[in-house]
């Protein structure tokens, strides 16, 4: 039997514990191990709050700053329980929950620097409660993104955490594009106030941009046994430089992945969806799920500052309840560049789409929190468009909602590294409109399970994005058995956790089964 610990920011396996697509991921790969009858054991921060109803199993002392710190690792009922599978988190005060789903710091005068303080005392209570014997003697260590590349810098340079090289460990990169650059020195998140003991290898840990910073990102694809990006297609993008906003590449770490690749350390594997343990939804639960979801958020203190936009939601909802469109378009992200970049850069093009829609019946909702300029953007559209429903919070029964009831998935990523959210909606029977980038390419085929746009320009993915919804259009309207022949190539297509691990065993674990 093989030991496996992964430790990752955030696990949708555990209540309140996600904020994106990793946290799908650190659910669903553990258990596939667990039922392959291997040991696996998840570790997340507690952020101040996970902790509280878990078993108390051991307190984790260890040098930061020059002084002790006392950091406690509880074991957590998990959603559903697995045979093989136990589910862990790290408290200690400092690792605070952020404004983001309650687990990422926003920072903007300084990007990454309470995150950078929770993180790096996060991974060395990690460190410490491996050397603890915590989880037994692991085999296999499973990093993903910066927030837990430290453990990488521990094992090569920290003389406490020697036992780290026993194990063989792997980094998956979720999104290359936040990378946890933090000073080396003379600030209270550097790397000289937290390991003043340390002789820092600055040339091995630097950013190529900021050579007075280290770059945890790339720290992961240097110091890691296997380097994983969650697609093919991203890998191949990744090994590029970037030439934004045309193309977002290796964002100033293709070397690094270069060197990965010719060492033979570096995959392309797209994440799997899962086909199983599904929520309940029902159909016809559309619009009263967002009535509910709207009522709710009034509630919330939080939400105060735009309860007069929540009510005019949730007026314009309620004139389709008895007179429902005829086609539905939907979107559901976090609001930001990297999501709805197109957009923001010619909100004509999004006007167009929606007047094309009108003069069908149809509407757009869109699902989502994010960046204040993209909120505030969406939402004046959705004072001038009356089938334009903007639903601007988070609610997985309305989440559910849109993916089972909508006629066309939109999905125009400036980059996407895997998604998640078009294989959801091609689960249920749904094709999506994409960005032809990333692991877009590796789900969506054009025409067959779903429609495209691409283009050599910004300007021209544009226009092509607008064409490619006349296409969808004209297709729906003008040919009913192509459109129902589309769909269910959609739902029988299949991104599976099986075959995915089965190739984590073989090329990331370097295990053969």
């Amino acid at each position: 039997m093989n030991n496996f610990l992964f430790v990752a920011a955030e696990n949708d396996a555990l209540a309140n514990c996600k904020a994106g697509g990793m946290g799908d991921v650190v659910r669903d790969v553990p258990r596939q191990i667990a039922a392959k009858g291997d040991s696996a054991h998840t570790v997340v921060p507690s952020y101040n709050r996970l902790h509280k109803n878990g078993e108390f199993l051991m307190q984790l002392n260890f040098n930061l700053r020059g002084v002790l710190y006392t950091a406690e690792l509880y074991k957590v009922t998990p959603k559903k329980e697995y045979d093989n599978l136990s589910y862990y988190v790290i408290h200690h005060p400092e690792i605070e929950a952020g404004d983001i789903a309650h687990i990422y710091h926003n920072d903007p005068e300084e990007p990454f620097y309470t995150d950078a303080i929770k993180y790096i005392i996060f991974c060395t209570a990690v460190a410490q409660a491996v050397k603890q014997n915590a989880f037994g003697v692991v085999d296999i260590i499973h990093l993903h993104d910066w927030h837990s590349s430290l453990i990488l810098f521990l094992r090569a340079y920290h003389p406490d955490f020697s036992i780290l090289k026993q194990a063989r460990i792997v980094y998956t990169i979720h999104n290359l594009a936040i990378q946890g650059i933090r000073p080396f020195g003379g600030n209270y998140s550097s790397m000289e106030n937290w390991f003043p003991d340390i002789s820092l290898d600055y040339e091995r840990l630097l950013d190529y941009r900021y050579r007075d910073c280290i770059n945890l990102m790339a720290v992961g694809v240097r110091f890691a046994d296997a380097v994983h990006t969650v697609s093919p297609s991203y890998k191949e993008d990744v090994l590029k430089p970037s030439d934004p906003p045309v193309f977002i590449g290796g964002e100033s770490i293709e070397y690094d992945l270069q060197v990965a690749e010719n060492e033979g350390r570096l995959f392309g594997i797209l994440n799997g969806s899962n086909y199983k343990n599904i929520r309940k939804a029902k159909t016809g639960r559309l619009y009263h799920n967002t009535i509910k979801a709207i009522f709710g958020w009034l509630q919330e203190e939080s939400k105060k500052y735009k309860s007069d936009f929540l009510a005019h939601t949730g007026e314009k909802i309620m004139t389709y309840i008895d007179e429902k469109p005829k086609f539905i378009v939907s979107s559901v992200a976090r609001l930001t560049e990297q999501k709805f970049y197109f957009i923001k850069h010619s909100p004509d093009a999004f006007v167009q789409i929606l007047k094309k829609l009108e003069k069908v019946n149809g509407v757009f909702m869109l699902l989502g929190t994010g960046a204040p300029e993209y909120e505030e953007m969406f939402r004046k559209m959705s004072y001038e468009h009356k089938n334009f429903i903007f639903t601007n919070g988070q609610s997985e029964d309305l989440i559910d909602s849109i993916y089972l009831e909508s006629d066309l998935y939109f999905m125009p990523s400036l980059f996407e590294p895997c998604g998640i959210s078009q294989m959801l909606a091609m689960r249920n029977g749904h094709p999506c409109l994409v960005h032809h980038t990333g692991g877009l390419k590796d789900t969506v085929q054009h025409l067959k399970t779903g429609f495209t746009f691409d283009g050599h320009t910004t300007e021209e993915k544009i226009n092509n994005m607008v064409d490619a919804f006349d296409i969808v259009l004209d297709i729906f309207t003008n040919d009913k058995p192509q459109w129902k022949k589309i769909k269910t190539n959609a739902k029988k297509e299949r991104f599976t956790w099986e075959k995915s691990v089965s190739d984590y065993y073989n090329l990331l674990y370097a295990i053969t089964i």
